[in-house]
Parts: structure tokens; C-alpha cells; sequence
């Protein structure tokens, strides 16, 4: 919409008749609306960022600044702005509210409730674009973030206060890790915050479902921006999930949010900025893409005051190809990633966790010494297995050191293999990666192989208490517990093979 000079000039004269001169730098006026974002002319000494209230009680945030008017998109798609209306310069910013009453919440992207249990009770609204803690303030990531997932906590372990990126094709369980990540968290005081954006409702309804039947929503926060809602909803989502995170984090808690995915908040970025006429770049997305999201991944860290928030954004991929733009820009803010690969998860291995492609940059000195002792070179062993079981499928004979190599790789993905939303502690993580280090898995059928080690688990627990609490207690497992726990392996083995003795059929 192209408006003359002249038209502006008779605009002001009819609608700002008797306006002082204070007040105009304060005003302006509507002079163009579509597609939910607005251009004021008047607006002088308005900045980016700002948040505008208009006559008809709509508000806004400025977007783009122009040399005689700015670029406003609305924030409620619901109130109409018309042409000619009055804008105003609030000087302030939006802001999210936070505190202990939102824990149990769902909330949309304005931090508005939209769980039917009436109005929120913060202690305070603050603005979703914070400063990042500078390096003085932080502290090194040496505390372990269990997440339940044998695989990880074992192969990619994360620390608190740690950025791990959830990469993967569609349906390859990014969300089911997650959330096994915010199940896991119960009792530990770790405050959780999911971060739902451009997803669809009915996917949301089922999460609160599940979160409410295993009592999570008692230290979990969800931050909703569905795929109906207003293309600005879908970019304020994960910074005032963040937000509200941060909270807990100041006051010296645990904190951990999941960005659920941030693939759809970059599409949205995208759309905001064409809208905007700005200069597209690599598949269309603005040249400031990459600051999108490197600004609100180093709000996470662990703080000198105890605090820490860790962050697990999820980015989904087409065709396995981790190369595209906003993957490899995650890839590299972030400390790591897991790569969740459909091939794995089509043979049945879950979660589908592809080891050679996963990697966690600071998490090794956050793992809990009794898992690091019990995996020492169970990476290497997969990977070898991965390269054998290549050659095996072309029928090439292979001799007995392979075979073994093979054999016992086939035990470790077995062994791996994980129920969703059912997640191992620590002590019982370590008790089974222990069978493994030991090779007394090398005798029990590959199918009974999980089986066997979930109930030397149990029998460990309940006969030997004092060898269960010590590795709980301590973190670690020593020579002589090993030894220890040798012998009682040895014992429950043979009683499990005499439980288990397949009976013969009667002629």
C-alpha cells in the first residue's frame, strides 16, 4: 500500500487536531493493517522491541523500524486494529509472568491460562528477552541430568545446565526421550518446562494426559503455541517457556525445558520476516536466523549461585539429511546431540538412538562415576559391532573374533532396548551395564537378555540392600563391590536358568 506525502499530512490534521508536541513523539497513527502486523507513522523515537497499545486495546511489538513509520504484528488476533487508529508507545517490552503458581500450568505463549483453572497468581512479569548470565556467573557443567534412557545416560550423557539437541526424522521418538527426560525428574527438585510449538492440539491433549496419570505435572510447566494460533505465538513460545524456566534457575533451583521443536519457531521467524520484506536467504530464511536461536540457547548454564537450566530443543529432519540449514545451525549453539535414526527404529531397536552420530560435549564430566567405570569401551564395542553387521549381511564368513564381536554387540542392543515412558535410576542403569562389562550375558538367549538383567536388578534391591545403597549413596562403584556383585550375578543366574528351564514334551 503505497501512501502519498500529502495524505499523511491531512491524516494528522484531522485525527492529532490540538495534540502538543510531547505527545506526538509519543503517538502515531495506523496506516496500513493485514496479515495480523500493523505500520504506524508517528512513532519517532520508538525502539525495536518495544510493546504498543492501541486505541481499540489491542497491543503490539515492533519489528521492524523504518525511516517514517514501523512495523508492528499484533498480538491478539481476536481485537481488530483499523486504519486511522491511535498507537502508543508504552515504553516497556513484553513480558511473561512467572513463579511458583504457574508449576502445574498451562499457559499459552502471551502467559495467558488456558487449562480452565482460572487466573494465574505470579510474583512477577518478566521481559522474555533476558540477558545471557556472563561467564563470571557460570559454573562448570560437572552435575549429571539422569534422564532415564539407559543409552544416553550411558553413551551421551548430559549435565545440568547442558544444551542437548533431540535431531531425527519424524516419528522417530524425540518427543517420547523428552518427555521420558521430564518423567524421570520426579523427586529429584528439578522444575520442568515444555515448550509445545505449531503442534497440533490433539498431540498436546494426550502429553497432559500422560504427564498428569504419572503426577508430573506437580513440577511441570507447559508453554503452548498450536499450530492455529498467530504466527507470532509460535516465536514468543520458547522465549517465555524460557522465561519462566529462568525463574527457577535465579532463585537456585534445577530447571530443565524442552523446545518442542524449534524447527516450526524458525519457519515462523521466516514468516514473520518476508512479511516484514526482508531479504531472504539460504531456503528462505532471513540472514539473523542463526541469532534467533543462539540467543535464547546460551540463556542456559549452570550458575555459581547453584542453579541451573538445562535445555533439550528438538529440531526434526527429512531424510536424514542433518546437513539443512537449521539443523547444522543447532548443531553447532549446541554441546551435543542425539541422533535418533529411522533405520533403527524400523528394526525394532528403541529408543532408536544412533551412537556414532550422538555426541555430548561436556556431559562425560558430569557422569556419575559408577557409569562411566561399567562403560569404558562399550562405544567402541557398538561401533565395531555396526561395521561387522554390514559385512555379515553381504554373507561374507566371517572368523571367530568377529563373531564373538558380533555376538556381543547384538547383547548390547538388546540390553538397550527400552519400554517408552519407562526409565531406569542410576544403581539400576550400572547393575545392568555391569552384567555386560562381566560377559554374563554371553549365555542368555538375546530375547531374555533385558528380562534377565531387570530382575538381577530386583533381586540385587531386595536380597542385597546394603551393595544397592552404597552405589546410590557413593555415586561409585568400587573393585570390591564389583567382586561382590560378581558373586551374586553368578547365584542369580543359575537360579534364573533353573526358573527358566524350558520342560520337554511328553511322547
Amino acid at each position: 500500500m503505497e501512501i502519498k506525502s500529502t495524505d499523511l499530512v491531512s491524516l494528522f490534521q484531522d485525527a492529532l487536531q490540538g495534540v502538543g508536541k510531547e505527545q506526538l513523539e509519543q503517538t502515531g497513527i495506523v496506516i496500513q493493517v493485514g496479515d495480523n502486523i500493523c505500520r504506524v507513522y508517528g512513532l519517532n523515537n520508538a525502539i525495536f522491541g518495544e510493546l504498543i497499545e492501541f486505541e481499540g486495546g489491542n497491543k503490539g511489538i515492533i519489528f521492524n523500524l523504518a525511516e517514517d513509520n514501523v512495523a508492528i504484528f499484533l498480538l491478539y488476533t481476536t481485537i481488530p486494529v483499523r486504519e486511522l487508529e491511535i498507537a502508543k508507545r508504552t515504553g516497556d517490552v513484553f513480558r511473561a509472568p512467572v513463579g511458583k503458581s504457574l508449576i502445574g500450568r498451562v499457559v499459552n505463549a502471551l502467559g495467558k491460562p488456558i487449562d480452565g483453572l482460572g487466573p494465574l497468581e505470579p510474583e512477577a512479569y518478566n521481559p522474555v528477552e533476558a540477558p545471557i548470565p556472563p561467564i563470571m556467573e557460570r559454573s562448570p557443567v560437572n552435575e549429571s541430568l539422569e534422564t532415564g534412557v539407559m543409552v544416553i545416560d550411558a553413551l551421551v550423557p548430559i549435565g545440568r545446565g547442558q544444551r542437548e539437541l533431540l535431531i531425527g526424522n519424524r516419528n522417530t521418538g524425540k518427543t517420547a526421550v523428552a518427555l521420558d527426560t521430564i518423567l524421570h525428574q520426579k523427586g529429584k527438585d528439578v522444575i520442568c518446562v515444555y515448550v509445545s510449538i505449531g503442534q497440533r492440539q490433539s498431540n498436546l491433549a494426550r502429553i497432559i494426559k500422560l504427564l498428569q496419570e504419572n503426577n508430573a505435572l506437580e513440577y511441570t510447566i507447559i508453554v503452548s503455541a498450536d499450530a492455529s494460533e498467530a504466527v507470532l505465538n509460535h516465536y514468543l513460545a520458547p522465549y517465555t517457556g524460557c522465561t519462566i524456566a529462568e525463574y527457577f534457575r535465579d532463585k537456585g533451583q534445577n530447571a530443565l525445558i524442552v523446545y518442542d521443536d524449534l524447527n516450526n519457531h524458525a519457519v515462523a521467524f521466516r514468516e514473520m520476516s518476508l512479511l516484514l520484506r526482508r531479504a531472504p536467504g539460504r531456503e528462505a530464511f532471513p540472514g539473523d536466523v542463526f541469532y534467533l536461536h543462539s540467543r535464547l540457547l546460551e540463556r542456559a548454564g549452570k550458575l555459581i549461585n547453584g542453579g541451573s537450566l538445562t535445555a533439550l530443543p528438538i529440531v526434526q529432519i527429512q531424510s536424514d539429511d542433518i546437513t539443512a540449514y537449521i539443523p547444522t545451525n543447532l548443531i553447532s549453539i549446541t554441546d551435543g546431540q542425539v541422533f535418533l535414526d529411522t533405520k533403527l527404529f524400523n528394526r525394532g531397536v528403541r529408543p532408536a538412538v544412533n551412537v556414532e552420530l550422538s555426541v555430548s560435549r561436556v556431559g562425560g564430566s558430569a557422569q556419575t562415576k559408577a557409569i562411566k567405570k561399567v562403560t569404558k569401551a562399550l562405544r567402541l564395542e557398538l561401533a565395531q559391532y555396526h561395521e561387522l553387521q554390514d559385512f555379515a549381511q553381504f554373507g561374507t564368513e566371517l572368523d571367530e573374533v568377529s563373531q564373538r564381536k558380533l555376538r556381543r554387540g547384538s547383547i548390547a542392543v538388546q540390553l538397550m532396548k527400552q519400554k517408552q515412558f519407562v526409565t531406569y535410576s542410576f544403581v539400576a542403569q550400572t547393575l545392568m551395564l555391569f552384567l555386560l562389562k562381566v560377559n554374563l550375558l554371553d549365555d542368555i538367549d538375546l530375547k531374555e537378555v533385558h528380562y534377565f538383567a531387570t530382575q538381577f536388578v530386583s533381586y540385587v534391591e531386595s536380597v542385597y540392600a546394603d551393595v544397592y545403597n552404597q552405589i546410590k549413596e557413593t555415586e561409585d562403584i568400587s573393585d570390591h563391590t564389583m567382586d561382590k556383585l560378581k558373586e551374586v550375578a553368578i547365584e542369580f543366574k543359575k537360579m534364573f536358568k533353573k526358573q527358566n528351564k524350558p520342560v520337554k514334551a511328553e511322547k
